[in-house]
């Protein structure tokens, strides 16, 4: 069974830090390329990055470029989204996605960015 568990969402003060992970199982992890969406209140969910199979290529919305970093290890199955520098235009459900002959999403994570 392929599950996606996202983690380590909260709330964060403007300028703070957050790193959020994405556990998954069911599938060989290391053969798929991931990606971070996020959701706004009354927004479309959007991409924020994805990274390749193999950590050596990435992507970035222009939203986050330069403040977020996307990155994977394979041994433990896990995709990362740092996120420095927050600003409260940040505040959204984090999801984890992947696609293996139909797309899969976690559940997500809320991060609220708030002083």
């Amino acid at each position: 069974q392929v599950q996606l568990v996202e983690s380590g969402g909260g709330l964060v003060q403007p300028g703070g830090s957050l790193r959020l992970s994405c556990t998954v199982s069911g599938f060989t992890f290391s053969s798929l390329a991931m990606s971070w969406y996020r959701q706004a209140p009354g927004k479309e969910r959007e991409l924020v990055a994805i990274i390749g199979s193999t950590g050596g290529s990435t992507s970035y919305a222009d939203a986050v470029k330069g403040r977020f970093t996307i990155s994977r290890d394979n041994a433990k199955n896990t995709v990362y989204l740092q996120m420095n520098s927050l600003k409260p235009e940040d505040t959204a459900v984090y999801y984890c996605r992947t696609y293996y002959g139909r797309e899969y999403w976690g559940k997500g994570t809320l991060v609220t960015v708030s002083s």
